[in-house]
């Protein structure tokens, strides 16, 4: 079920792993632009649940950057970390379903599998659902993965309000999914799922690395009956070397404590106008007066 007539409510809900960069920068100001734009809601949602990742102090420095770019949020921050009853409830409700079992296939039994697989399949590495109708003798249960179905396939199209239609054969390009970690740790999927529906989250506004992720969300909403969020993926900043501008490709920090008005030259625009914002500002208060209706125009033209 796709929002129609809700209010808006979207949100920005970066990782703990480090400062902010350029790159997150431009997905945070396009979220707030959206939302401000649509007079509603903007949500932040720290996303720590990948305990092995966050890096101590990560969020207060996201969370104090923000403010000095001129995003401040509507209600209160939330932390994933905070939020595991809600994982555990969802997690009942898709075992009570059938839609859940447990695997107990390493990383490297898995890559071996691969040689069941058309070439494609192996490509992707895709699950071969080695587990799926139980555990061999001798195993023991490593991970929690999401029953995806095999016949007929599950094909989830949606429309994106940057790339226009898209669509996946979940069973043939993803395969059953890990929706809790060997580690412990909850996957992504699930995590972010149970979260928008639980902030009743109308709009996403997201980079487009995580526009392949979105059809498996999508039927883990279905299967937990979540409404569906519009969805609106923006073009990832790369590097020099044609890369995903990331902590693991060492992007640097934006906020480095200059002064505002550096930091409107150095950071804020170039960010506006990867998204397609041409503007002139001298102050942030001027930036935002201005961006907010050229992004309306600009997503919305009359």
């Amino acid at each position: 079920m796709t929002v129609s007539a809700s209010p808006y409510i979207g949100r920005f809900a970066p990782s703990p792993t480090g400062p902010l960069h350029l790159g997150s920068l431009v997905a945070a100001m396009a979220s707030y632009l959206d939302a401000r734009a649509h007079g509603g809601q903007w949500l932040v949602r720290i996303e720590d649940v990948d305990g092995d990742r966050n890096v101590d102090g990560a969020d207060r420095h996201i969370l104090a950057s923000l403010q000095r770019c001129g995003m401040q949020w509507d209600g209160d921050v939330t932390w994933q970390s905070q939020r595991t009853a809600l994982y555990e409830a969802a997690l009942r409700q898709l075992e009570a379903a059938g839609a859940v079992y447990p695997c107990g296939c390493s990383r490297r039994e898995i890559a071996d599998s691969q040689l069941t697989l058309s070439a494609r399949q192996a490509q992707a590495n895709i699950y071969p659902g080695t587990c799926r109708h139980g555990l061999a003798p001798g195993k023991t249960a490593r991970a929690l993965r999401l029953k995806v179905p095999q016949s007929p396939h599950c094909v989830i199209g949606f429309e994106d309000r940057w790339a226009g239609y898209v669509s996946q054969d979940l069973t043939d390009d993803v395969g059953d999914f890990v929706i809790k970690r060997a580690d412990g740790y909850w996957a992504y999927q699930l995590a972010v799922v149970v979260d928008d529906g639980a902030q009743h989250i109308t709009d996403i506004v997201r980079g487009a690395d995580l526009l392949d992720s979105t059809p498996r969300q999508i039927y883990l909403q279905r299967l937990l009956g979540l409404p569906q969020p519009r969805y609106l993926h923006v073009p990832v900043v790369v590097n020099e070397r044609g890369e995903k501008l990331s902590k693991q490709t060492g992007a640097q920090a934006f906020d480095t404590g200059a002064a505002p008005e550096l930091l409107l030259r150095e950071a804020i625009l170039p960010a506006a106008r990867f998204l397609g914002l041409d503007l002139r500002a001298d102050t942030l208060d001027a930036f935002w007066r201005a961006a907010v209706p050229a992004w309306q125009q600009l997503r919305h033209p009359a």
